[in-house]
């Protein structure tokens, strides 16, 4: 069992195609074949089933796929840092972040990062923080920086580093935005624009509703923050965003602010990585900066 019959076995259980595979490995598809077949025949089992000229892992190939992302992890970035000790640079590191951190709150401090460590190939990858979470458990990213409603994640470890307090935002042009406060009662027959299933702000403006005994009557979902922004401002709807996110709309009066009835926060801006003792020196220095830079520390 090799690294590239490893790699061979990853990219095939993405769901690719043997043609795929071999492109996005950059070899010919009998090589590809070659691997596959003779991993199966090291291990004794087979890995996957056909199905119309198709190839499907199975169970065997289910069990092993942690195994292989972090052989192949471990590899890489022990090839990495014995390269970083070659040239005097300073490595490779994926970070994850889910979109309000990536978009309203981490610039400057990778700004300075880079500053700071400018032989460091950083790359950043935004997703929802739940995806972000399933990329560093597969070993595609180092480290994330998400907004989580809990600080418990199997596997990993989860800092707190910021409060993310999710408010209520309204339309100058909205009758409600003069009350303050505002009451449940007052918002049962206004339109939400609310971000789509799946996401945190999501499952907590959910969770607060069901609370209070609120039904979402008539909701638009939206699946990114300036465009709900943007609706709240055309007066399409009243929506529940990140503080963090709407801090220059509030100051410039395009939209007000207001707190949620009974609302309870739980939602931080946390660093997640796994728990573990094989990180890199890059990551290292990375979880040490965004401690002390955050003030987490």
């Amino acid at each position: 069992m090799n690294i590239q019959q490893l790699k061979v076995f990853i990219e095939m259980c993405g769901g690719r195609t043997l043609a795929e595979s071999a492109d996005r490995l950059g070899l010919k598809q009998p090589t590809v074949s070659f691997h596959l077949r003779k991993l199966e025949e090291e291990l004794g089992v087979e890995l996957f089933r056909k199905q119309s000229r198709s190839l499907h892992p199975n169970e065997a190939a289910a069990e092993l796929l942690p195994y292989a992302r972090r052989i192949v992890h471990l590899t890489e970035t022990a090839s990495s840092a014995m390269a970083s000790y070659a040239s005097k640079r300073g490595g490779r590191l994926r970070i994850g972040a889910s979109y309000t951190p990536a978009t309203y709150v981490l610039p400057p401090h990778f700004a300075s990062y880079r500053n700071l460590n400018p032989d460091v190939s950083l790359m950043l990858t935004v997703k929802q923080a739940e995806s972000v979470l399933a990329m560093l458990r597969d070993y595609e990213i180092d480290a994330g920086i998400v907004s989580l409603g809990s600080l418990e994640e199997q596997g990993l470890i989860i800092v707190p580093l910021v409060q993310d307090e999710l408010k209520l935002l309204i339309s100058p042009l909205n009758p409600l935005s003069v009350s303050d406060p505002i009451t449940v009662d007052q918002m049962r027959d206004e339109t939400f624009l609310l971000h789509e299933v799946g996401s945190t702000s999501r499952t907590l403006s959910d969770e607060w509703a069901k609370g209070n005994g609120l039904q979402w009557g008539q909701v638009m979902e939206l699946g990114a923050i300036e465009t709900i922004k943007e609706a709240i401002k055309c007066n399409m709807g009243i929506g529940i965003l990140p503080a963090r996110s709407v801090g220059r709309e509030v100051e410039a009066g395009e939209l007000v602010m207001r707190s949620l009835p009974r609302y309870e926060n739980k939602r931080h801006i946390c660093l997640a990585y796994r728990d573990e003792e094989q990180l890199s020196g890059a990551v290292r220095s990375f979880i040490a900066f965004i401690r002390q830079s955050l003030g987490a520390e």
